[in-house]
């Protein structure tokens, strides 16, 4: 969605910036539903294949493409089981016995991949030496030595090597945080403060989520990467993009194994204090998202401003409803909650483009690569905690 009609919208919602309720700011708490203007036909086609299924963002990642005019056509997976789900849910698309089917495809615009984690780099540096460009699920990159591959190829073959920073880029209301934060809704912002709880596993039924076991390699912090490298990897993203800051350093980092002994290479809690040249950031991340919540996680967002804050509550509003994309806007003219559930996701479209157009609207490729250079360092410089019993 362009910023002009993206604007329109803001307007149309009771939004725009400047206006006021005519009630004092104690008194009530205005709320705001936002109405999407209708949706755009995508502008571009292109085909695209699944090179590795190992987590199930791939089937995020293929609807954001989709929407943006992608037709997938192919799709290679070495777990039977996940390649069996795929098959079924996708029975029209062709199913692969090699990469190199994929990769050596001069039909295939765009390579997907949600292989695990530390083979991501490579498919996609093999994917963007056949010319293709690549979208990685996070993290997209497990290690220093990757990701200086990764950058090398970039220059030589002048393709693009996204990441789907899923927990900025697919939720509405961190979107229209984006636009607020850009419009100056709360003034420069200072700090971003991520909470970013997951679970582990999921009861059959539960609202919001699936269930089952994690893999043998969710495990194992040299192919998931560490938490901080793995789950961090989208607040590094969201840390960079909201503050603006165009280089950083993490100040310190944390991580720790507290309930989970019989996996010794897992880290179920991890904490980080991060300094941008535009802004400062703190994330925590942790694995124990209680049952009792009806979903995965309560993800949530704090941007501070010199003028206000935002607060998103991402995927549930605890006690209140299930629903999610929950935005809450403080400033000198009001106090406002607004429902972001309506808008559109802008990056499948975006990114179509990018491929066709070469730009680089939807994601821009040295932030996309700073926040995998932090999550790295972060991981990889962490002290190790061990709390007693």
């Amino acid at each position: 969605m362009g910023s002009a009609a993206l604007m329109a919208a803001m307007s149309q919602g009771g939004i725009a910036l400047g206006e006021s309720t005519g009630r004092p700011v104690e008194d009530t708490l205005v709320e705001d539903a936002l109405q999407a203007p209708e949706a755009e036909a995508p502008k571009y086609h292109i085909k695209f294949s699944v090179c590795g299924m190992s987590h199930d963002h791939i089937y995020g990642m293929i609807g954001a493409v989709t929407r943006g005019g992608g037709e997938l056509v192919a799709a290679w997976g070495d777990e039977d089981d996940k390649l069996a789900a795929f098959a079924k849910r996708y029975p029209d698309v062709k199913i692969v016995k090699t990469q190199d089917e994929i990769i050596h495809d001069p039909s295939i615009q765009l390579v997907l991949s949600s292989e695990k984690a530390n083979a991501r780099a490579g498919i996609g540096i093999r994917a963007m030496e056949a010319g293709k460009d690549f979208l990685s699920d996070k993290p997209g990159i497990t290690t220093l030595e990757q990701l200086a591959e990764v950058r090398k190829t970039i220059a030589t073959t002048n393709k693009i090597y996204a990441i789907m920073y899923s927990e900025r880029l697919e939720v509405k209301a961190a979107v229209y945080a984006g636009d607020l934060v850009q419009k100056g809704a709360i003034g420069k912002v200072i700090q971003t403060i991520n909470i970013a709880p997951h679970q582990i596993n999921q009861r059959p039924g539960d609202w919001g989520g699936g269930m089952g076991s994690r893999p043998a390699w969710f495990y194992n912090d040299v192919q998931y990467g560490g938490i901080l490298c793995d789950i961090g990897s989208h607040q590094l993203d969201q840390f960079l993009f909201y503050t603006g800051s165009k280089s950083a350093e993490v100040v310190a980092s944390q991580v720790a194994n507290v309930r989970h002994p019989d996996f010794p290479h897992f880290q179920d809690f991890g904490d980080m204090m991060l300094r941008g040249d535009a802004g400062l950031g703190y994330v925590r991340l942790d694995w124990f998202t209680p049952f009792g919540l009806g979903t995965w996680g309560d993800g949530r967002l704090f941007i501070l401003g010199t003028d206000g804050y935002i607060e998103i509550r991402k995927y549930v509003d605890v006690a209140v409803k299930k629903d999610g994309n929950n935005l809450f806007l403080v400033n000198d003219k009001e106090s406002r909650y607004i429902d972001c559930n309506n808008m559109p996701l802008p990056f499948g479209p975006q990114f179509v483009a990018d491929i066709v157009n070469r730009t680089h609207t939807a994601q821009d490729q040295t932030q996309c690569l700073l926040a995998a250079e932090l999550s790295i360092k972060a991981q990889r410089n962490a002290t190790h905690v061990t709390l007693k019993a």
